[in-house]
């Protein structure tokens, strides 16, 4: 049996196994999903306050493409491909910063305005039929979405509001700073995992108190038996409500903070993009798992916190505990069980769910396999 020929049977997850081991590590797989789901998907590239002036940019790399996004001289936020029309040269290397003039390709300085129409190309003067209107950078579809920018390489794709239809309502809900934001520090982690064993662990409560003791420092500021894990088709939630009782978070004390809000809010978007905050911290986070090959992803941290607020030593800590304890510990477990896909001894395993304790459910886990499945099979 080739590959592309290995099915999953996914209709029970209460009595079938989970999704086959190879769709974890497969080049086959791994192209396919290439093609159908990130080649064709919304990818989060920043918040709105970061195109705050004229020529500020960020550059979103989707595997070999490559999109700038800037903000215009007339306010408005424009993408295109990050690539010289005369000779293929790529324009921008940096992930962030402003372009106060022109877009300068340094080989043969080809220069294009902010809204990537071409200003100037030394000699074409001297062309026949040479129209600089013709020859300006190609653009990228580009949508705003809950006060984040998004960009597709798909001109077909469903609108990010159609797709995540309600996920703004929601995350309004919990993080009421929502548009007045400004990005205070990111951080990229390469790791060596599928994406979607990043994904999976993030979206299920059952190792929550029974893996690692950061974690089971996180359950401690959770009502844990109301933790909810909810799909939504193309996006879903995982939240928990505060434990009313907990007087300090992440080694630091409670009293005098303020906080975006005091639950554990995290609401994800098919296939990569998470949007959350934790319990008592006064920020909103993103959470992107990046892939790089069958078996690496790049993992990126955004930290948004509110603009004109000093940042509470509480959230403060709560990044850094992020950075330093919850994520390394995720990270092995990551590593640990992408390896262990490998055995001869697994193929495929079993997914809790539990009516009687769906908090500690691997419920969301099944519907995110699924929802990969569907795309490169069916």
């Amino acid at each position: 049996m080739t590959i592309a020929q290995l099915t999953w049977d996914y209709s029970d997850p209460r009595t079938g196994t989970s999704m086959p081991a190879p769709f974890f590590f497969d080049k086959g797989v791994f192209d396919e999903e290439k093609a159908k789901i990130f080649m064709n998907c919304w990818h989060v590239v920043g918040h709105v306050s970061e195109f705050a002036k004229p020529g500020d940019f960020v550059v979103q790399e989707i595997f070999e493409q490559s999109v700038v996004v800037m903000a215009g001289r007339d306010g408005e936020i424009n993408a295109f491909h990050n690539v010289c029309r005369h000779r293929g040269n790529r324009l921008i290397e940096d992930r962030r910063g402003n372009k106060v003039g022109v877009i300068r390709c340094m080989y043969h300085s080809w220069c294009y305005n902010q809204d990537g129409s071409l200003r100037a190309a030394p000699r074409t003067e001297n062309l026949d039929d040479f129209d600089k209107k013709e020859w300006g950078l190609r653009h990228v579809r580009l949508e705003i979405f809950a006060s984040f920018v998004f960009i597709t390489l798909d001109q077909n794709a469903a609108p990010v509001a159609e797709i995540a239809k309600g996920a703004d309502v929601e995350m309004r809900r919990f993080l009421p700073d929502l548009d007045n934001l400004e990005l205070s520090s990111e951080s990229d982690v390469v790791v060596d995992a599928n994406w979607k064993v990043i994904q999976e662990n993030s979206i299920e409560g059952y190792h929550f108190d029974l893996s690692g003791p950061v974690h089971k420092d996180l359950a401690a500021l959770i009502n844990f038996e109301g933790y909810t894990l909810t799909p939504y088709g193309d996006w879903w939630t995982y939240i928990g409500p505060p434990n009313k009782g907990a007087t300090q978070a992440y080694g630091v004390p409670l009293d005098g903070s303020t906080w975006q809000t005091d639950w554990f809010f995290n609401i994800g978007i098919f296939p990569n993009t998470t949007f959350y905050s934790f319990p008592y911290t006064d920020m909103v986070g993103t959470f992107i798992m990046i892939p790089l090959t069958p078996e690496k992803s790049l993992l990126r941290f955004g930290y948004y916190t509110p603009k004109g607020r000093e940042t509470p030593p509480v959230t403060k800590a709560a990044i850094e505990w992020m950075n330093t304890q919850l994520g390394p510990e995720d990270i092995e477990l990551n590593v640990t069980n992408q390896k262990g896909l490998h055995s001869l001894g697994f193929g495929s395993g079993k997914y809790l769910i539990d009516p009687a304790r769906p908090h500690q459910s691997e419920n969301l886990v099944h519907h995110f396999h699924t929802l990969c499945y569907k795309a490169i099979r069916e």
